[in-house]
């Protein structure tokens, strides 16, 4: 019986290492200048403010006007994204109004109430700019420099 005692260590660690092993994902190395250089914190996120547009009081009649108007619209946008302070932006369902998102990197109210205000969607009334603070991948900061390399050329 002192022998089986003894030898219970051994046993148990001879049978928990004959039990398979399931293959463990090396975790991604640490990108330290990438996280400098988006503002992550030590979990990689970072703040942001998340500006939701929402179907405004104006609704601008359909032709060559409110065709210029989101023209600029989406020149606005492709300014403030070479720029940096667009981070991402997108439509969305309309349910309840809902048009559209903008995530600037910037959380200073005055810089993104300025970006917003120079939209024409904006300008016009077409939509309206609801601001909020959002707290998210320090990742999204790299989506203006993938972006253009997913968008497939026209022949």
């Amino acid at each position: 019986m002192k022998l089986l005692s003894a030898c219970a260590p051994v046993l148990l660690a001879a049978l928990l290492a004959a039990l398979p092993c399931r293959a463990q994902e090396a975790p991604a190395a640490y990108d330290a200048a990438k996280a400098q250089a988006w503002g992550a914190n030590d979990n990689g996120l970072r703040a942001y403010t998340l500006v939701l547009l929402k179907t405004g009081p104006k609704r601008m009649p359909d032709g060559p006007a409110r065709d210029e108007m989101f023209k600029g619209h989406f020149a606005n946008m492709q300014r403030l994204a070479k720029e940096g302070l667009l981070v991402y932006a997108g439509p969305l369902d309309g349910v309840e109004g809902l048009r559209g998102l903008f995530i600037f990197a910037s959380t200073d109210p005055e810089v993104v109430r300025k970006a917003v205000d120079a939209d024409p969607v904006v300008a016009n009334g077409e939509m309206v700019a609801e601001p909020h603070r959002h707290f998210g991948s320090a990742a999204l900061m790299a989506v203006n420099e993938w972006h253009p390399r997913l968008v497939r050329p026209k022949p």
